[in-house]
C-alpha cells in the first residue's frame, strides 16, 4: 500500500548503542514490514510534519531515511528503533511517554540533543490541532505496540530498579522525610558519576560567564566570587549554607574571604564529599558540615550571612514563607541572605480560543515537566518572582538586589551535556545506560528552557534591617562590579 508520501528515503546501517539488544528488522513477517514502514511514515508526517519540511534527518528500524529540508548536513537524527515505538511515544501523546520512548532506546537522537529536544515543544503545537491528532491517531492505532526492548538492566548501583523506574511519591507534600527521600533520590546517584561532568570544586548550579571565553572550571569560581562578593563577606563573618552540596562554596568563601561556616544537607553522601573536601583544604575546624532540614535550625540572629544555592527550588511554595521566616530568625539585624534559584520565567496569558487550546496542551494534557517530576526532582516547585519576593517581605526581609543570569545557565547546561557525552562509556558502567540518558536529556531539554526565557535563574539579596530601618551595604553596587 502507497503510503501518499515522497519517496526520499535512502538506506544505511545503523548499530544499536552498546548495553542495548541488537536490532532484528528481519523478525516480523515480510508482509508486515512494508505496511509498518508506511504507516510510521504517515505517523511522523502528521506528528513532525511531512518529509522535506524538516530540520533534521529521520531514520526507521530498517534503515529508511528521510532527509532534512535542503538535503545539507542536519544538526541530528531522529530514530525510530522498532515498529511499535511511535504508539507507545505518541497514544496517548504526552512528554512523559516521548522521554521514556528515549530512556528504553525505542527512540533516540543522534546528534545534537540540545536541538532535537525542541522536538517536545514542536509536537505539543501540532497536536493542538485536532486535524494533526487525527491523522496521526488513524496511523499510529496501525502499528504494534507489543514490541517494545527489554530495557536496560546494566546498572551495578543497589538502586537501579527504583531509579529505573522512577519517582514514586510516599507521604504528604514537602514533608520532612518526603523532602529528604526526594533529594536523595536526585543527588546520592553517586559523586564519581558527577565528578565525571561537573567542574573541580563540583558546583551543581548555575556558572557566572563573566567572560565570553571562559571555561566551565573559571566560571563556576566566579560564580563563587560574585556571591561572596554580594554577601560582603569579611573575615570572621559566620556563614550558614543552606542545601552545601558538596561543600565547594563553604571552601571557597573560607580559603578567600576568611569566613567560619555552616554547611547542612539532606543527602548524606553529599555531607561525607563536603566533609572531605573542608578536611583536605585544612577547613575542618573552621567549617562543618550536617544533615539536616533547615527547618531543624535552632537559635536567633545566629549568623552574619545566609546564603541557599540551587535548593530553593525543593522547598514549594506552600513551604516559602516558612523557608524565609527560617532565614529571617537565623539572621542578625543588618545581616544579608542571598538566594539563588530557579524560577518561572514571566509570560503573559495566551489570548484566544486557539492560543489557550495550545496552551492546555502543553500544560495539561502535553503535563510538561512530567519527565523531570518523575526520573530528575521530584517535587520541585518552581515559581514566579513575585511569589519569592512577596514572601520574603513578608517575613521581614528586604530585597536589595535582583540579578537574573538565565543566559548563564543555558551554557552551563550546554557545557555539562557536552561533558557528559564526552564521558558516555564511564558514566554507563557507573550508573547504566538508562540513568546516563536521563541526566542527558533532562539537561538538554532544560536549555531551551533557559534560552527562552520559560525558566530563570535569579539571585536575590537580601537584607534583614536593623531597627530604624538601617542596612550595613554601600550606597552602589561598585564593590561587587568594580573589578
Amino acid at each position: 500500500m502507497s503510503s501518499g508520501l515522497p519517496q526520499t528515503a535512502t538506506r544505511r546501517a545503523h548499530p544499536a548503542p552498546a548495553g542495548w539488544p541488537a536490532e532484528r528488522p528481519g523478525e516480523r513477517p515480510p508482509s508486515h514490514a512494508d505496511g509498518e514502514i508506511a504507516r510510521a511514515r504517515e505517523a511522523l508526517a502528521a506528528l513532525l510534519g511531512p518529509p522535506g519540511t524538516r530540520a533534521f534527518d529521520v531514520r526507521l528500524w530498517d534503515g529508511t531515511v528521510e532527509p532534512a529540508a535542503g538535503g545539507g548536513a542536519a544538526p541530528f537524527t531522529f530514530v525510530v528503533r522498532r515498529p511499535g515505538a511511535l504508539r507507545r511515544a505518541f497514544l496517548p501523546p504526552s512528554e512523559l511517554a516521548m522521554a521514556e520512548a528515549y530512556l528504553r532506546d525505542d527512540l533516540d537522537i543522534e546528534g545534537d540533543l540540545v536541538a532535537g529536544s525542541l522536538l517536545a515543544d514542536a509536537l505539543a503545537r501540532r497536536l493542538a490541532s485536532p486535524a494533526s491528532l487525527a491523522r496521526a491517531v488513524r496511523a499510529l492505532l496501525a502499528l504494534p505496540g507489543d514490541d517494545a526492548g527489554p530495557g536496560d538492566h546494566s546498572s551495578p548501583r543497589d538502586d537501579a530498579t527504583r531509579r529505573w523506574r522512577g519517582w514514586r511519591t510516599t507521604g504528604r507534600l514537602h514533608t520532612r522525610s518526603r523532602d529528604a527521600d526526594a533529594v536523595r533520590f536526585h543527588y546520592d546517584v553517586g559523586d564519581d558519576f558527577y565528578a565525571l561532568w561537573l567542574d573541580a570544586r563540583m558546583q551543581y548550579s548555575c556558572a557566572y560567564f563573566a567572560r565570553e571565553d571562559a571555561t566551565l572550571d573559571a566560571a563556576q569560581e566566579a560564580k563563587l566570587e560574585h556571591i561572596c562578593r554580594k554577601l560582603r563577606l569579611r573575615p570572621g563573618d559566620r556563614l550558614l549554607d543552606i542545601g552545601c552540596g558538596w561543600g565547594g562554596l563553604l571552601e571557597y568563601a573560607a580559603t578567600r574571604h576568611g569566613i567560619e561556616g555552616v554547611g547542612i544537607t539532606l543527602s548524606a553522601r553529599q555531607a561525607e564529599g563536603a566533609r572531605a573536601r573542608l578536611a583536605r583544604a585544612g577547613l575542618a575546624a573552621r567549617c562543618r558540615i550536617e544533615v539536616r532540614d533547615y527547618r531543624t535550625l535552632a537559635g536567633e540572629a545566629a549568623f552574619d550571612r545566609i546564603v541557599s544555592v540551587g535548593m530553593r527550588e525543593h522547598v514549594g511554595r506552600r513551604r516559602l514563607p516558612e523557608y524565609f521566616a527560617t532565614a529571617q530568625r537565623l539572621l542578625r539585624p543588618g545581616g544579608l541572605f542571598l538566594d539563588h534559584g530557579i524560577l518561572r520565567g514571566g509570560s503573559a496569558a495566551p489570548r484566544g480560543i486557539a492560543r489557550r487550546l495550545a496552551a492546555w496542551v502543553r500544560h495539561r494534557a502535553w503535563r510538561r515537566d512530567a519527565f523531570i517530576q518523575r526520573y530528575v526532582f521530584p517535587d520541585g516547585d518552581v515559581m514566579p518572582l513575585g511569589v519569592l519576593l512577596g514572601a520574603a517581605e513578608a517575613a521581614g526581609l528586604e530585597a536589595r538586589d535582583v540579578e537574573n543570569l538565565r543566559e548563564h545557565y543555558a551554557r552551563t547546561l550546554r557545557e555539562w551535556v557536552a561533558r557528559l557525552e564526552r564521558r558516555h562509556d564511564e558514566a554507563a558502567r557507573l550508573v547504566g545506560e538508562r540513568t546516563y540518558r536521563v541526566w542527558r536529556l533532562y539537561m538538554a531539554a532544560t536549555v531551551h528552557g533557559f534560552a527562552s526565557g520559560r525558566l530563570t535563574l535569579v539571585q536575590t539579596l537580601f537584607a534583614k534591617p536593623h531597627p530604624g530601618g538601617r542596612v550595613e551595604l554601600p550606597a552602589t553596587r561598585a564593590d561587587v562590579y568594580g573589578g
